[in-house]
């Protein structure tokens, strides 16, 4: 896994050097999220075997354990750290939402093989649709913007299904469900540019993070960082045990779940203004103690047999 987060180091070098602007690590970001990581995903749904991939007992430890972080960062934001709920609830988004796409899958690639992947992508697939459900639904019912709670339904359907990942996972369902080829020619120009993506990814990712900084309320950024690297994966152990997931599908959930949180936690505290500091420093601080985090658990797993 050192490739992955050497390619994360290699962004953030480059850019604090200056050998690439804010533009160009923007653009590399749009073609990544938008346009290469969708193609990706499409090309993986489309073909994995559904049945296998979706085993219920993973997914429910993996986003047990998840909803918990959740709940346990929240109620220290509010209760420990004198947040106010609407906060508590953008500060406790961060210990919900790891980053699966940019870290997770190539954790797993690396870690586990490519025979891993299709359980990841499952994993993915369901990612944004619950966090999302989970974060707005919690903000929602603090009424934290006055908004109708039909009004909000819709917005977060739109954010949904017009998230250019969501698209390729539901293209992927359909082209899977209904068993239509794709023809060879762009089966492999679909090959070729999934290819790209996660270096791509993983470079952008790094020029990104330079331009967070850690804030002033270094120990609840510290609080929530513990949760995302130290408690997700823990409690994904707990449930696996509890549920019977052994071998290769328990070492995937509990290496999606030692990851750290992706940039969505700062766009989900951005979209309601709270906490928008700690959640860039979350992001920053977990993300530069992921390798950790990751290293430990994969030797945790795997080293022993």
């Amino acid at each position: 896994m050192g490739p992955v987060f050497l390619l994360v180091l290699v962004g953030f070098i480059c850019v604090k050097r200056s050998l690439f602007d804010a533009a160009t690590i923007d653009a590399l970001m749009r073609y990544a999220v938008k346009f290469a990581i969708p193609c990706l995903l499409f090309r993986a749904v489309s073909t994995i075997d559904l049945n296998a991939a979706y085993e219920w007992r993973s997914i429910g430890s993996f986003y047990g354990a998840a909803f918990l972080c959740f709940v346990v960062g929240a109620l220290a934001a509010w209760r420990v750290f004198g947040r106010r709920p609407g906060e508590a609830v953008a500060v406790g988004f961060s210990g919900l939402f790891s980053n699966l796409v940019l870290l997770g899958l190539p954790v797993v690639e690396m870690t586990v093989g490519e025979e891993a992947l299709p359980a990841a992508y499952a994993l993915v697939s369901l990612h944004a649709p619950f966090c999302y459900l989970v974060g707005i639904v919690a903000m929602e019912s603090l009424r934290a913007d006055g908004r109708p709670l039909i009004e909000t339904a819709g917005v977060v359907a739109r954010s949904i299904f017009s998230n250019s990942l969501m698209i390729g996972i539901g293209l992927g369902f359909l082209v899977n469900f209904s068993g239509l080829p794709v023809p060879g020619v762009a089966g492999t120009a679909l090959d070729m540019i999934a290819t790209s993506a996660l270096p791509l990814a993983l470079f952008g990712l790094g020029g990104v993070l330079t331009r967070y900084a850690l804030t002033e309320r270094i120990v609840e950024t510290s609080a929530i960082t513990v949760i995302s690297l130290v408690l997700h994966p823990l409690l994904a152990l707990l449930f696996c045990t509890l549920l019977g997931v052994e071998g290769t599908d328990r070492v995937i959930v509990v290496l999606m779940a030692s990851v750290a949180p992706g940039i969505n936690a700062y766009l989900f505290a951005n979209m309601y203004g709270r906490a928008e500091g700690t959640a860039a420093a979350t992001v920053l601080l977990a993300t530069s103690l992921a390798v950790l985090s990751v290293s430990l658990w994969a030797w945790i797993l795997i080293a022993p047999r």
